[in-house]
């Protein structure tokens, strides 16, 4: 079923917003994501590419997400692309700051932009990404704010654990943006769930 205009318009400022914090935060270079240091991890200890790994990570995650009823759709797809094309654009425009401090004031600011991207996006109702879709797997019993934490904190720790760096970064993901997404979901009154209608 195709999206109605609105669901599509939501959908796509998602992604770009939401690809624009991860190269904030990747510019900050104080850590990365739990997701991303998980498929990092696999990447090195396998010597598979990347992004073969997180294609591999992916379609596994949201195959045991629709496990228990979190169905892929159009925006699955969407958002992993986008991001990623959204992601390799920012990054060519925004430099790492020298100073600590400099790089501080980007993580800072990449979580509003990072937890608006993930609410409009979820709240498209077009289908959830990987990382979202095995956290929403679990809600209920646990609230996303806290089953994302989990996800996060679970994928930090096995890439650590395989060789991948983490960071302040990682733990400040990890802590504060899922309960960050379902505030900004609650201001905008976004449902994250993904029912057919928006």
């Amino acid at each position: 079923m195709i999206p109605s205009p609105r669901r599509t318009a939501m959908l796509l400022v998602g992604c770009v917003v939401l690809g624009s914090g991860v190269a904030m935060l990747l510019a900050a270079d104080l850590g990365s994501d739990g997701y991303s240091t998980f498929v990092n991890g696999i990447s090195l200890t396998s010597g598979l590419e990347f992004w073969i790994a997180n294609a591999i990570v992916g379609a596994v995650l949201v195959v045991l997400a629709a496990l228990r009823h979190v169905r892929p759709g159009v925006g699955t797809v969407v958002q992993v692309v986008l991001v990623g094309v959204v992601v390799g654009l920012v990054l060519d425009l925004v430099a790492t700051p020298d100073s600590l401090a400099g790089r501080a004031v980007l993580l800072v600011a990449a979580f509003p932009v990072l937890a608006v991207g993930i609410a409009l996006y979820l709240g498209s109702h077009t289908g959830a990404g990987p990382a979202e879709a095995a956290a929403l797997a679990w809600d209920p019993p646990v609230a996303f704010r806290w089953s994302y934490s989990v996800v996060q904190g679970g994928g930090a720790l096995g890439g650590w654990l395989m060789g991948a760096t983490i960071g302040v970064g990682t733990l400040a993901v990890i802590l504060l943006l899922g309960p960050a997404v379902d505030l900004t979901a609650r201001l905008l009154r976004l449902d994250l769930h993904q029912q057919a209608d928006a």
